[in-house]
């Protein structure tokens, strides 16, 4: 139902990414997450890794009831900032929601209808430790769509180099090559929507 590509880069000095992602079907379709742990390093790491494991066991559960879940289940952490999409191929419809720094952009295949280019909505907090009130956002999608996830490794300029006709992995890599800051750590996650519903 999706194609998807990933790149990470890892500050030197440190033995692992605080940045993690994760694409997992559930029951009504797919779960997209690029999460990244505050700061760096072991700790970070610790923390998105905590998150990715939650959302992946909590899936079939709505994006706000997951987002709240994550938060109480990482106070103990560093906690972490975002962002995530699910994907309802059948409805054609995806609803996402970000917390922090994690770019989302959706690009369309086809743009006659509109915007070439949606932006996801970023509320400031962490969570774990600061939970701003929720609110998700429902887009209609078509098949070729293609979202893509950007930590704070990223520079947020990398939106005016968009397709949703590039190979999503060969995007992914590209992103991260021209945009990485080298300065943190950093993902690019890029994934195409094959299976929606004609």
């Amino acid at each position: 139902m999706v194609e998807y590509g990933v790149a990470k880069f890892v500050l030197p000095g440190q033995g692992e990414s605080g940045d993690h992602h994760l694409v997992c079907c559930n029951r009504n379709g797919i779960l997209v997450a690029a999460i990244d742990g505050i700061g760096h390093g072991e700790a970070a790491a610790k923390a998105a890794r905590a998150a990715a494991a939650l959302l992946r066991s909590s899936a079939d559960e709505p994006i706000i009831s997951l987002v709240e879940r994550c938060h109480e289940e990482l106070r103990a952490t560093r906690g972490v900032v975002l962002s995530l999409a699910c994907i309802d191929p059948e409805h054609g419809m995806m609803t996402w929601l970000g917390i922090g720094n994690v770019q989302g952009v959706l690009m369309r295949a086809d743009a006659r209808n509109g915007n070439a280019q949606e932006s996801l909505l970023l509320r400031a907090g962490v969570v774990g430790s600061q939970l701003p009130a929720l609110q998700a956002t429902v887009l209609p999608i078509v098949r070729g769509d293609t979202l893509f996830f950007a930590t704070d490794g990223v520079r947020s300029d990398f939106s005016v180099s968009l397709s949703a006709r590039e190979n999503p992995q060969r995007a992914a890599h590209r992103i991260l090559e021209h945009y990485g800051s080298g300065n943190d750590d950093a993902l690019v996650l890029v994934a195409r929507l094959t299976g929606i519903s004609p």
